[in-house]
């Protein structure tokens, strides 16, 4: 059973599944419903659970039941799950059920675990994986990272000066809106395009009302990944997600971080994202405010190659 939530959480164990050794085998999904589930996992065994925002416990103690009851049946013999709230209604019940259990820390979580993750390792048999090797320990261990297969080539990208084809994504946030990113690309992101360009503007939950642009709150999978194939300019919230997408596909995207002080995501894990892959030069990193028209050009300019053999995750064996 492998159980995420939907947006960043359930494209990492949707890329991580491939790697995983021992091999995965038959699989069941738990997640919610939406654009992205239903693109992505499509052809696959899926259990839809109502969605559980960040911090929902109420939701987590509803989605119980479910666990219970598929769990139960006996058909798992492993659960792998990279959170978020969805995990805290799974891996307790696998515990419970003795049914052996996987979490993987979110390759977002720089400086150490989430929330998530720091409840789940109240639970003594849960095997315990981090993205980043400066803070695995103990329980806490290393098989690699989502971003290690990827290498920045400056200067790779031969596209012309001026973007005729961008695409503005904010993921599939359900309860945080991010109109400041908005506004500010409304007034530099024009000093870049060129006159027949066409702007996907893909923005979940935010209010756009009143910023003259023609917006779609989702668009599925497929679509959105097409698009930003075919992009000169990519610019995405820091949602772990959008940042994968863009870079399989060749991008190095303009990242803009949501931020918890000015209520737009529930804490500030974005930034250690932007950050991250700003270090490693496979982003450009920056508040809305503090964009500039340089700042795209040089995502522009810049290619990602990709790993197509990336090394194996291995799982803990049982105990």
């Amino acid at each position: 059973m492998l159980v995420a939530s939907t947006g960043g959480h359930l494209e990492q164990l949707w890329r991580l599944r491939r790697r995983f050794e021992p091999a995965a085998g038959e699989v069941e999904w738990v997640t919610f419903d939406d654009a992205q589930a239903g693109s992505l996992l499509a052809g696959e065994t899926v259990h839809l659970v109502p969605y559980i925002p960040p911090r929902g416990y109420t939701r987590v103690a509803r989605a119980l039941p479910t666990a219970f009851r598929l769990l139960g049946s006996g058909r798992f013999d492993r659960v792998v799950s990279t959170g978020a709230g969805i995990a805290l209604s799974f891996i307790p019940v696998a515990q419970l059920l003795r049914v052996e259990t996987h979490y993987v820390e979110s390759s977002a979580r720089a400086a150490g675990p989430s929330l998530t993750g720091k409840l789940v390792a109240h639970l003594p048999a849960v095997h315990l994986y981090a993205q980043y090797p400066a803070w695995a320990a103990g329980r806490w261990q290393y098989e690699g990272s989502l971003f290690d297969g990827y290498s920045a080539v400056p200067g790779g990208n031969k596209r012309a000066a001026w973007a005729r084809r961008v695409v503005v994504t904010l993921g599939t946030m359900r309860t945080y809106g991010f109109r400041r990113a908005v506004e500010h690309l409304q007034r530099v992101l024009p000093e870049v395009l060129a006159p027949d360009a066409e702007v996907l503007w893909q923005v979940g939950i935010t209010d756009v009302s009143g910023l003259g642009i023609q917006a779609r709150a989702d668009v599925p999978a497929a679509e959105l990944h097409a698009a930003i194939a075919e992009a000169d300019l990519v610019i995405a919230h820091a949602g772990i997600g959008s940042c994968l997408t863009a870079l399989d596909a060749g991008q190095c995207p303009v990242l803009l971080a949501r931020r918890h002080d000015l209520g737009e995501h529930v804490d500030n894990h974005q930034q250690m994202i932007a950050n991250e892959l700003d270090r490693r030069g496979l982003a450009v990193s920056r508040e809305p405010e503090h964009l500039s028209p340089d700042d795209l050009r040089a995502a522009m300019a810049t290619s990602i190659e990709s790993m197509h053999s990336p090394r194996p995750f291995h799982l803990a064996p049982a105990n």
